[in-house]
């Protein structure tokens, strides 16, 4: 009788470490599949929103890898700063300072110029901030994360865009 019992709770001693795996490994599975829906939208709202403004904007006035600085349609100010230390994205019109996207891991603006390298689909690049006026193109990349326990995972692929402005040069 005391072997039965003794093989008894060996059996179900088994069975529970199994379930307790296979629900943890679920349970992991789970979170990770919200982190990459989270931050894909997360970065399509941003990446909408920036799209829209410098292709409604009317001109260029800075630019640096982790800032853009915009002439709005409205003629106001408009810009986006990159924070490496609090990883965020914001968006600062008329004073109202609006946070797009956090979790980022890197960021880099960069201007182009009208006309394409001949024979590719690259840009030439605006060479100086003398030359900002020529700016044509906005490309801007970036790359975000998040962490599941403590572990950095989900780590997005870089996010790029070529955004072409409607208004300045036409």
């Amino acid at each position: 009788m005391l072997i039965e019992a003794i093989m008894a709770i060996g059996i179900t001693g088994l069975l529970m470490l199994a379930l307790v795996s296979v629900s943890m490994f679920s349970t992991r599975s789970f979170a990770a599949l919200y982190n990459y829906v989270a931050l894909d939208d997360a970065n399509r709202l941003a990446i909408d929103q920036l799209t829209r403004d410098v292709r409604e904007c009317n001109s260029v006035t800075t630019c640096t890898t982790n800032a853009l600085t915009l002439v709005d349609s409205d003629n106001f100010s408009l810009s986006y700063t990159y924070s490496p230390s609090t990883r965020t994205l914001t968006r600062l019109k008329n004073g109202i300072a609006k946070v797009l996207l956090s979790e980022c891991d890197t960021m880099t603006f960069t201007l182009g110029k009208r006309n394409p390298v001949s024979g590719t689909y690259d840009i030439y690049p605006v060479p100086s901030a003398s030359e900002i006026a020529e700016a044509k193109v906005v490309n801007v990349a970036w790359t975000c994360s998040r962490a599941i326990l403590g572990i950095k995972q989900n780590t997005e692929s870089v996010q790029t865009a070529r955004i072409v402005i409607r208004k300045q040069g036409t």
